[in-house]
């Protein structure tokens, strides 16, 4: 018998994990969030310098001064929210900001606002933190976009955070701008937090983006490098909001992780103060490829909804013409297309309202995307 903690017993292994680490030889995988192309030139420079010069030392708990003062005034310039190094903490990765944020923020009894479908951490750090998730269900037929009367009713006087990730891992949805407002009036009138998740902010198509940070002061923004200049494994994100909060969450950071890495803190200066052209670039890659898979799976019978931000699609499986094979839900696809060499992600990782879709990421390359979407199209 092993002795670990209780809280323990409600987390599972991210299903998203368990698809990638079962894929064959030779499979094309469509289940990781990751850009395939390589970082930034002038972000590389930046940091081989700053190994050649010896930057390999701790930095300030809070994240390199030069650093926070970059994120501060990238926040004012391209999110109007009025913000300064003070108020701005750089995390390893969006992933740590979420978790000491929730670990700061909640404990037992509180309730905490996820949207269903959502991104598979969210559940997970809610639940270690010791606050009960609260889910409420996202439209298909509103594109999966939140809304305030999505969560009106899932106010209690228990509700001390909401979760709202625009645009959206897994959906693609970018929330309109009234939405956005109207929630944060909701977080204003009923003292609650929005943990607003913004690491695809950069990654969109046919809409704009809107942070809730220019509206409310009841948000903790986090956001990162990951995704728009392809950093991942450099692990390297941060969060802003009231600074009395903020200095409260060092306390999690600090006994948690003492620092970000040296060198990839210089690679995220870089990655802000350098030319914006790369994130430009793979966008514009990214929209052809959201065009090629959503046009490839919509023929197929497999229905997508429309997808303006981020680089996933998250169409229903069992919705297929009467003429073709039916699927039983998301796993019964994910196992089928394994077995035709292609890994995609079931839906119900995401939450109870997405058993019968399944994510697929377009992060990989056009030509590999066309031979997946050939082996799909001998299952459907």
């Amino acid at each position: 018998m092993i002795n670990v903690a209780k809280r323990l017993e409600s987390i599972e292994l991210s299903q998203i994990r368990k698809m990638f680490e079962a894929k064959p030889e030779g499979a094309i995988n469509l289940g990781l969030g990751e850009p395939d192309f390589d970082i930034p030139e002038n972000v590389k420079i930046a940091m081989k310098n700053a190994l050649d010069e010896g930057f390999t030392h701790y930095t300030h708990n809070m994240g390199m001064i030069e650093l926070r003062e970059a994120i501060a005034s990238k926040l004012k310039s391209d999110n109007n929210i009025k913000t300064n190094s003070d108020s701005v903490m750089v995390t390893v990765g969006a992933s740590e900001a979420l978790f000491i944020t929730c670990q700061g923020l909640f404990q037992e009894e509180d309730e905490v606002l996820i949207p269903d479908p959502g991104f598979v951490s969210y559940t997970g750090c809610v639940n270690l933190s010791g606050a009960n998730p609260v889910f409420f269900d996202l439209d298909f037929d509103n594109s999966y976009k939140m809304t305030v009367e999505d969560i009106q009713d899932k106010i209690s006087s228990k509700t001390k955070g909401l979760i709202l990730n625009s645009p959206s891992n897994p959906t693609g949805a970018v929330m309109d701008k009234k939405d956005i407002k109207a929630i944060c009036d909701l977080a204003t009138d009923y003292d609650f937090t929005i943990i607003s998740d913004e690491i695809y902010e950069k990654i969109v198509y046919d809409a704009k983006h809107y942070s809730p940070g220019e509206f409310s002061d009841n948000v903790i923004t986090i956001n990162g490098f990951s995704k728009s200049y392809a950093m991942t494994g450099l692990r390297i994100a941060y969060l802003a909001g009231n600074q009395e909060i903020v200095d409260e969450l060092l306390k999690v950071h600090q006994y948690n992780i003492a620092c970000a890495s040296s060198i990839s803190q210089i690679g995220a200066l870089e990655a802000l103060k350098g030319p914006q052209n790369y994130v430009k670039n793979i966008v514009n890659e990214f929209k052809n490829r959201r065009d090629l898979i959503t046009n490839r799976l919509n023929n197929m019978g497999l229905t997508c909804s429309k997808t303006q931000g981020s680089f996933y699609v998250f169409p229903k499986v069992n919705a297929i013409d009467e003429n073709k094979t039916k699927f039983n839900d998301g796993i019964d696809f994910a196992n089928k297309s394994l077995d035709a060499g292609v890994v995609t992600t079931p839906g119900g990782a995401f939450g109870k309202n997405s058993v019968n879709n399944v994510r697929m990421s377009y992060a990989t390359s056009f030509n590999e995307i066309e031979e997946a979407m050939d082996r799909l199209e001998t299952i459907t």
